[in-house]
């Protein structure tokens, strides 16, 4: 492909609304562009990097044995209704009405859908086990879109669906597709790791992500280093405390401290460490306020405290709202006296003893509080995240924490969809079972800018090869005969030999094509000067590592094509 008849619109500067890596790059290398906030036209290098993922996908999910097919975009209500997540799935759900007033939604995903195909074309225990997947764009109404093709509205997702007669059956394609999961993303050159996850809105018995391990990532997962426990920090397990602080309880003292609010200014002020304090958060469900309690080191997990009020809908008090429920602004909040509010604690506040809490009035704080004397709990729990230095719940080890980035995640669903849609069929006896579920999603375009957000620099993106839009930038440094002849003939040569060449015919100085290969990212440049050719002589370099290698003209398609299956 000519550089000078395709559509690659790169940029000098960053552009303002880039706020990631990823994003930024492919801003400026002319990937992708902004229709909305969360929607983007992938331009035609965008898209070549796509369908190489794509066609990863489809390998490995034929391999694995399931079946590809495409379901609509738009879906209709009463599906939805039957689940219940119609209203569960809250205001990423886009909803609308056709022109004869029935309710439709645009598909975040597509369990509702492929449980009624299901139940219309199923009958009998033959026909299974059965794996669907397809390809296709997804659309959640993200209250903040951000990070570009991370984090947006519209987005191209591989899901698959998984049918079996039984449990056992439904964990043999789990593992296929955990299995299928860990070639697509090796084959696509990325470094990541499988960890165990919350199930969310999908719902299920158990879930696994696939994490592209990259400082730049939005997610914390946990690891013991020594063992084989991985895990999102949502989901990871923190074991109960094994000391209980036994020390004799002191009297309740109000204790002064102005202008004093968070953990870090109390602690100061008094002189105690952050373990010598409990955190008192207000959250409300919409329906009731529950004060959630954690030591002052300590971060909430929001996922396990809503597992434990069994809510969807948590969020934290607007801080405008506190002094009308507790007296006293945001700061100063604690649990004493808080009678018309639930409690809940985390495990580590049952072992504490004569810690700091708010006092719910302003610039004061209690000292000495004491949980089984001062206030009452409803119920302890294990209710923050886990963080590096804590015992694996597997006891293999310590915790150690990394950033990712989710791009892949596969949940054992078991009959939770089929029971609600009535999805049977009739087994060896013929009676009558329920379909024992799995699903399965790879974001398509996250991958992508995943591998950009691990694989860049400061010049711009390094592209693994599998996945690169091109294999080979071509760049001639003039317009002179011999160059222009030569690389016409390189261009013919190895595009012939099935290798990819985006040659930059354009009549521009040196410097800006260089800047441009490097910002595009093609794993490999051909560079053909005067001064070279002279010496009978043409320059390789490697994207990745900057090395350079001089080559005669003719070694160029045996170099190349030594280097490409190396790194395949």
């Amino acid at each position: 492909m000519r550089v000078s008849q395709t559509l690659i619109p790169t940029l000098r500067e960053d552009p303002g609304e880039a706020e990631t890596v990823s994003h930024r790059l492919m801003l400026r290398a002319g990937m992708i562009r902004k229709v909305a906030a969360g929607i983007y036209i992938y331009l035609p290098l965008g898209l070549r990097v796509l369908r190489k993922i794509e066609r990863i996908v489809r390998e490995e999910m034929n391999r694995a044995g399931a079946q590809e097919l495409l379901m609509p975009v738009a879906s209709p209500a009463e599906l939805w209704r039957e689940t219940g997540r119609w209203d569960f799935y809250g205001k990423e759900l886009l909803r609308f009405k056709d022109r004869h007033e029935r309710d439709f939604c645009l598909g975040p995903t597509h369990e509702e859908v492929i449980t009624d195909l299901f139940r219309r074309e199923v009958r009998s225990y033959r026909q299974m086990p059965l794996n669907f997947y397809q390809i296709q764009t997804k659309f959640r109404d993200e209250i903040r879109p951000r990070f570009g093709l991370m984090r947006g509205r519209e987005f191209i997702m591989k899901d698959a669906y998984s049918f079996d007669r039984d449990e056992a059956g439904a964990r043999l394609n789990y593992q296929k597709m955990y299995d299928a999961y860990n070639r697509i993303f090796t084959r696509c050159g990325l470094t990541f790791r499988p960890v165990e996850a919350d199930t969310g809105l999908i719902g299920g018995t158990s879930s696994h992500e696939f994490m592209v391990l990259a400082d730049t990532g939005e997610e914390t997962i946990v690891y013991s280093e020594e063992g084989t426990y991985a895990a999102n920090v949502e989901r990871a397990e923190v074991l109960p405390p094994t000391a209980t602080d036994e020390t004799p309880h002191r009297p309740l003292t109000p204790v002064s401290t102005p202008g004093q609010r968070t953990v870090e200014e109390v602690t100061a002020f008094l002189k105690i460490t952050p373990r010598q304090l409990v955190k008192t958060l207000l959250y409300t469900t919409g329906k009731e306020t529950v004060a959630v309690l954690v030591r002052g080191d300590h971060d909430v997990n929001e996922i396990k405290v809503k597992r434990l009020l069994g809510v969807t809908d948590l969020e934290l008090v607007k801080p405008e709202l506190v002094p009308s429920l507790i007296g006293a602004p945001v700061g100063y909040v604690g649990p004493v006296g808080l009678t018309q509010i639930r409690i809940v604690a985390d495990l580590a506040v049952k072992t504490m003893a004569n810690f700091v809490v708010g006092a719910n009035q302003a610039d004061t704080h209690l000292v000495d509080a004491n949980w089984d004397r001062d206030f009452a709990v409803d119920q302890f729990a294990d209710l923050r995240n886990a963080q590096a230095g804590d015992p694996s719940p597997r006891k293999d080890g310590t915790l150690k924490t990394a950033k990712g980035i989710e791009v892949g995640h596969v949940f054992m669903l078991g009959t939770k969809y089929s029971q609600a849609m009535k999805a049977t069929f009739l087994d060896a006896q013929g009676q009558e079972q329920l379909a024992v579920m799995g699903c399965y999603g790879i974001g398509v375009s996250r991958t992508a800018a995943a591998s950009v957000e691990q694989n860049h620099d400061a010049k711009g993106i390094k592209w693994p090869v599998p996945i690169a839009p091109f294999h080979v930038t071509l760049l001639p440094l003039s317009q002179s005969q011999p160059v222009t002849q030569l690389a016409e003939t390189l261009y013919a040569t190895l595009q012939n030999a099935g290798i990819e060449v985006l040659w930059d015919d354009r009549d521009e100085r040196a410097g800006v094509k260089f800047n441009d290969a490097d910002l595009i990212g093609a794993p490999y440049h051909l560079v053909i000067g005067d001064k070279g050719l002279a010496q009978g002589q043409v320059e390789l370099k490697l994207r990745h590592t900057g090395e350079t290698q001089k080559v005669t003209p003719d070694q160029v398609l045996a170099t190349l094509s030594s280097w490409l299956s190396t790194a395949s």
